[in-house]
């Protein structure tokens, strides 16, 4: 059973998505809340990855870390100029904490400046 005023992809079992209600969606969100969301979407899963959840060790993989690290520094190098301070001091110290956590994590700990990053941000010492 098809209702016409239900709109494609929306019913209960179809997995389609509605890319035009998602559009009309996502143009109403300001670019700075964008950017803010992707910058704690990566701090997050960095720090899942850094092994600093509950779960500790059991999703630990620095590699992975490491790519999502960098991500954010570049993000916030690139973004920082288009958002206010309010929102980039908090994500500047959280990108600093994962940068330290990496650092301590590291069995074989990068040259300063080396560290992921670190080349968007500069060398990150304790």
């Amino acid at each position: 059973m098809n209702d016409d005023a239900t709109p494609a992809g929306s019913g209960p079992g179809n997995d389609t998505p509605d890319f035009d209600a998602m559009t009309r969606d996502i143009a109403e969100v300001p670019a700075v809340e964008v950017i803010v969301t992707v910058a704690v979407n990566l701090m997050s899963a960095a720090a899942v990855k850094l092994g600093l959840t509950e779960d500790g060790d059991a999703h630990k993989d620095l590699d992975e870390a490491r790519k999502l690290v960098h991500a954010l520094a570049g993000l916030l190098d690139a973004g920082v100029t288009e958002i206010s301070s309010f929102h980039a001091a908090p994500l500047r110290d959280g990108l600093k904490s994962l940068q330290l956590a990496f650092r301590e994590a590291s069995l074989v700990p990068d040259e300063p400046g080396q560290g992921p990053g670190e080349k968007y941000t500069g060398p990150v010492f304790g």
